[in-house]
Protein backbone atom coordinates (compact mmCIF):
# COMPACT_ATOMS: atom_id res chain seq x y z
CA UNK A 1 0.00 0.00 0.00
CA UNK A 2 1.45 3.46 -0.70
CA UNK A 3 0.47 6.79 0.48
CA UNK A 4 -2.05 8.09 -1.14
CA UNK A 5 -2.75 11.41 -3.08
CA UNK A 6 -5.24 12.41 -0.18
CA UNK A 7 -2.86 12.28 2.50
CA UNK A 8 0.13 13.51 0.27
CA UNK A 9 -1.56 16.63 -2.42
CA UNK A 10 1.91 16.07 -4.59
CA UNK A 11 4.32 13.49 -5.31
CA UNK A 12 7.35 15.00 -5.52
CA UNK A 13 9.98 13.77 -2.74
CA UNK A 14 13.91 14.10 -2.29
CA UNK A 15 15.65 10.79 -0.18
CA UNK A 16 18.97 11.83 1.38
CA UNK A 17 20.44 8.33 2.40
CA UNK A 18 23.51 8.64 4.79
CA UNK A 19 26.19 5.77 5.05
CA UNK A 20 27.86 5.91 7.97
CA UNK A 21 25.97 7.98 10.39
CA UNK A 22 28.32 6.67 12.77
CA UNK A 23 29.34 3.46 15.07
CA UNK A 24 27.11 1.75 17.38
CA UNK A 25 29.01 1.07 21.01
CA UNK A 26 28.35 -2.72 20.12
CA UNK A 27 30.54 -1.35 16.77
CA UNK A 28 27.97 -3.91 15.08
CA UNK A 29 28.99 -1.21 12.18
CA UNK A 30 26.86 2.06 10.59
CA UNK A 31 23.29 2.90 11.13
CA UNK A 32 21.55 3.46 7.60
CA UNK A 33 19.37 6.76 7.69
CA UNK A 34 16.66 7.48 4.94
CA UNK A 35 14.84 11.14 4.58
CA UNK A 36 11.68 11.90 2.68
CA UNK A 37 10.65 15.63 2.80
CA UNK A 38 7.32 16.63 1.60
CA UNK A 39 6.96 19.38 -1.30
CA UNK A 40 4.22 21.39 0.33
CA UNK A 41 4.42 20.83 4.17
CA UNK A 42 8.23 20.63 3.75
CA UNK A 43 7.94 18.10 7.01
CA UNK A 44 10.40 15.15 7.42
CA UNK A 45 9.55 11.09 7.47
CA UNK A 46 12.55 9.36 8.41
CA UNK A 47 13.04 5.53 8.02
CA UNK A 48 16.31 4.03 10.38
CA UNK A 49 18.49 0.84 10.08
CA UNK A 50 20.82 -0.85 12.29
CA UNK A 51 22.04 -1.96 9.10
CA UNK A 52 22.13 -3.22 5.92
CA UNK A 53 19.46 -6.27 5.65
CA UNK A 54 18.77 -5.34 9.35
CA UNK A 55 16.05 -4.17 11.71
CA UNK A 56 14.46 -1.01 10.70
CA UNK A 57 11.62 1.44 12.30
CA UNK A 58 10.02 4.57 10.42
CA UNK A 59 9.84 7.52 12.36
CA UNK A 60 6.97 10.39 11.42
CA UNK A 61 4.96 9.46 8.32
CA UNK A 62 4.15 12.86 6.71
CA UNK A 63 6.27 12.73 3.53
CA UNK A 64 6.26 10.18 0.67
CA UNK A 65 6.74 6.78 1.23
CA UNK A 66 7.75 5.30 -1.57
CA UNK A 67 10.69 6.56 -1.51
CA UNK A 68 11.37 5.11 2.02
CA UNK A 69 9.63 1.66 1.09
CA UNK A 70 11.76 1.40 -2.42
CA UNK A 71 14.74 1.86 0.80
CA UNK A 72 13.29 -1.50 2.79
CA UNK A 73 13.44 -3.36 0.10
CA UNK A 74 16.65 -2.45 -1.57
CA UNK A 75 18.32 -2.51 1.81
CA UNK A 76 17.03 -5.88 2.82
CA UNK A 77 14.98 -4.67 5.75
CA UNK A 78 12.76 -5.92 8.25
CA UNK A 79 10.62 -3.17 9.87
CA UNK A 80 9.65 -3.86 13.16
CA UNK A 81 8.39 -0.63 14.62
CA UNK A 82 6.54 3.51 13.20
CA UNK A 83 7.73 5.94 16.06
CA UNK A 84 5.27 9.21 16.59
CA UNK A 85 6.86 12.29 18.05
CA UNK A 86 3.61 13.70 17.53
CA UNK A 87 0.43 13.24 16.17
CA UNK A 88 -0.03 16.44 13.75
CA UNK A 89 -1.41 15.20 10.57
CA UNK A 90 1.49 16.46 9.03
CA UNK A 91 3.58 13.98 10.77
CA UNK A 92 0.97 11.28 10.67
CA UNK A 93 -0.76 10.98 7.03
CA UNK A 94 1.13 8.14 6.05
CA UNK A 95 0.46 5.87 9.40
CA UNK A 96 -2.22 3.88 7.94
CA UNK A 97 -0.29 3.23 4.59
CA UNK A 98 3.01 1.74 6.70
CA UNK A 99 1.02 -0.19 9.40
CA UNK A 100 -0.73 -1.76 6.13
CA UNK A 101 2.37 -2.18 4.82
CA UNK A 102 4.50 -3.84 7.51
CA UNK A 103 2.00 -4.51 10.39
CA UNK A 104 3.97 -3.13 13.01
CA UNK A 105 2.80 -1.09 16.07
CA UNK A 106 2.86 2.05 16.81
CA UNK A 107 5.38 3.38 19.09
CA UNK A 108 5.78 6.64 21.82
CA UNK A 109 8.25 5.31 24.17
CA UNK A 110 11.37 3.59 24.83
CA UNK A 111 12.12 0.73 22.18
CA UNK A 112 15.18 -1.97 21.97
CA UNK A 113 14.50 -3.17 18.39
CA UNK A 114 17.33 -5.77 16.50
CA UNK A 115 20.02 -3.39 16.93
CA UNK A 116 18.54 -0.33 17.67
CA UNK A 117 18.61 1.00 21.19
CA UNK A 118 15.87 4.05 21.10
CA UNK A 119 15.18 6.61 24.20
CA UNK A 120 11.92 8.81 24.35
CA UNK A 121 12.58 12.27 25.50
CA UNK A 122 9.37 13.77 26.80
CA UNK A 123 9.64 17.49 25.09
CA UNK A 124 6.50 19.30 25.42
CA UNK A 125 5.80 22.86 24.28
CA UNK A 126 4.67 22.38 20.79
CA UNK A 127 2.07 19.61 21.66
CA UNK A 128 1.77 18.23 25.53
CA UNK A 129 2.91 14.89 24.41
CA UNK A 130 5.66 15.36 22.33
CA UNK A 131 8.28 12.96 21.78
CA UNK A 132 12.05 13.46 20.48
CA UNK A 133 13.64 9.97 19.86
CA UNK A 134 17.38 9.46 20.18
CA UNK A 135 18.63 6.44 18.29
CA UNK A 136 21.85 4.40 19.33
CA UNK A 137 23.15 7.60 21.61
CA UNK A 138 24.17 9.16 18.03
CA UNK A 139 21.28 10.79 16.33
CA UNK A 140 17.97 12.62 17.81
CA UNK A 141 14.66 12.45 15.84
CA UNK A 142 13.48 16.36 17.16
CA UNK A 143 10.07 16.76 15.74
CA UNK A 144 8.58 20.02 15.78
CA UNK A 145 10.71 21.30 19.16
CA UNK A 146 14.25 21.74 17.74
CA UNK A 147 14.91 22.49 14.20
CA UNK A 148 17.99 23.83 12.23
CA UNK A 149 18.09 27.82 13.55
CA UNK A 150 14.73 27.80 15.24
CA UNK A 151 12.27 26.06 17.52
CA UNK A 152 8.57 24.71 17.37
CA UNK A 153 5.61 27.10 18.27
CA UNK A 154 3.49 26.30 21.22
CA UNK A 155 4.18 27.06 24.92
CA UNK A 156 6.99 29.01 25.31
CA UNK A 157 8.05 27.98 28.72
CA UNK A 158 7.87 24.14 27.67
CA UNK A 159 10.04 24.83 24.29
CA UNK A 160 12.40 26.54 26.74
CA UNK A 161 12.67 24.11 29.06
CA UNK A 162 12.56 21.01 26.33
CA UNK A 163 14.85 22.21 24.15
CA UNK A 164 17.81 23.87 26.77
CA UNK A 165 16.82 21.14 30.12
CA UNK A 166 16.52 17.86 27.62
CA UNK A 167 18.11 18.42 24.26
CA UNK A 168 20.80 20.78 24.87
CA UNK A 169 22.02 17.90 27.27
CA UNK A 170 23.02 15.52 24.92
CA UNK A 171 26.30 16.03 23.40
CA UNK A 172 27.05 18.45 20.66
CA UNK A 173 27.95 15.78 18.01
CA UNK A 174 24.50 14.36 18.17
CA UNK A 175 22.96 14.79 14.88
CA UNK A 176 19.27 16.30 15.00
CA UNK A 177 17.11 14.93 12.35
CA UNK A 178 13.85 17.66 13.05
CA UNK A 179 10.32 17.24 11.91
CA UNK A 180 10.84 19.86 8.73
CA UNK A 181 13.58 20.40 6.14
CA UNK A 182 17.59 20.57 7.00
CA UNK A 183 19.17 18.15 10.06
CA UNK A 184 21.33 19.75 12.05
CA UNK A 185 23.77 18.68 15.03
CA UNK A 186 22.93 19.93 18.85
CA UNK A 187 26.16 21.59 19.09
CA UNK A 188 25.77 23.71 15.99
CA UNK A 189 22.32 24.71 17.33
CA UNK A 190 24.01 25.55 20.55
CA UNK A 191 26.39 27.63 18.96
CA UNK A 192 23.96 29.34 16.36
CA UNK A 193 20.42 28.98 17.07
CA UNK A 194 19.00 32.46 17.72
CA UNK A 195 16.73 31.55 20.80
CA UNK A 196 19.49 29.46 22.39
CA UNK A 197 22.00 32.06 22.06
CA UNK A 198 19.32 34.02 24.22
CA UNK A 199 18.16 31.58 26.51
CA UNK A 200 22.21 30.73 27.48
CA UNK A 201 22.42 34.47 28.28
CA UNK A 202 25.13 34.55 24.55
CA UNK A 203 22.70 37.10 23.69
CA UNK A 204 20.64 40.13 24.84
CA UNK A 205 17.20 40.08 24.34
CA UNK A 206 15.95 42.65 21.79
CA UNK A 207 14.14 45.75 22.28
CA UNK A 208 12.50 46.63 18.84
CA UNK A 209 9.23 47.96 19.06
CA UNK A 210 6.96 45.74 16.57
CA UNK A 211 3.35 44.69 16.18
CA UNK A 212 1.50 41.34 16.22
CA UNK A 213 -2.00 40.97 15.21
CA UNK A 214 -2.67 44.30 16.11
CA UNK A 215 -0.83 44.43 19.50
CA UNK A 216 2.14 46.46 20.67
CA UNK A 217 4.99 44.35 21.44
CA UNK A 218 8.41 44.36 21.65
CA UNK A 219 10.75 41.67 19.13
CA UNK A 220 13.21 39.61 21.88
CA UNK A 221 14.19 37.06 19.16
CA UNK A 222 14.34 36.81 15.39
CA UNK A 223 15.20 34.00 13.93
CA UNK A 224 15.11 32.16 10.42
CA UNK A 225 12.63 29.44 10.36
CA UNK A 226 12.01 25.66 7.58
CA UNK A 227 9.28 27.83 5.87
CA UNK A 228 11.58 30.92 4.75
CA UNK A 229 9.01 33.27 6.80
CA UNK A 230 11.16 33.14 10.15
CA UNK A 231 10.49 32.73 13.89
CA UNK A 232 9.52 35.52 16.34
CA UNK A 233 9.69 35.21 20.47
CA UNK A 234 7.67 38.50 21.24
CA UNK A 235 6.52 40.09 24.54
CA UNK A 236 3.67 41.80 24.60
CA UNK A 237 2.70 45.12 26.59
CA UNK A 238 0.81 43.31 29.43
CA UNK A 239 3.92 41.02 29.81
CA UNK A 240 3.17 38.19 27.90
CA UNK A 241 5.29 36.13 26.07
CA UNK A 242 4.49 34.15 22.57
CA UNK A 243 6.26 32.70 20.18
CA UNK A 244 4.84 33.49 16.70
CA UNK A 245 5.18 32.43 12.58
CA UNK A 246 7.28 35.77 11.44
CA UNK A 247 4.50 36.24 9.12
CA UNK A 248 2.05 37.68 12.00
CA UNK A 249 5.10 40.40 12.85
CA UNK A 250 5.25 43.46 11.82
CA UNK A 251 8.40 45.33 11.40
CA UNK A 252 9.18 48.53 10.79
Amino acid sequence: MVVSVACVPRCGYRTITDRPVGRRSDNAGPMLVERSLHPDWLSNAYLIADKPGGTAVFVDSGAPLRPLFDAVSREGLRVTHLLTTHADHDHVAGDDAILGRYGCPVVKGDLETGGLSIRALPTPGHKDDHLAFVVNDELCCSGDVLFKDAVGGGDLEQIRRSVMDVLMTLPPGTRVLPGHTDETTIGREWEENPFVRVWRDAEPEGTEPVRVGGEEATLVVWSPDYDGKGKAWVRFADGRDAIVGGSRVERG
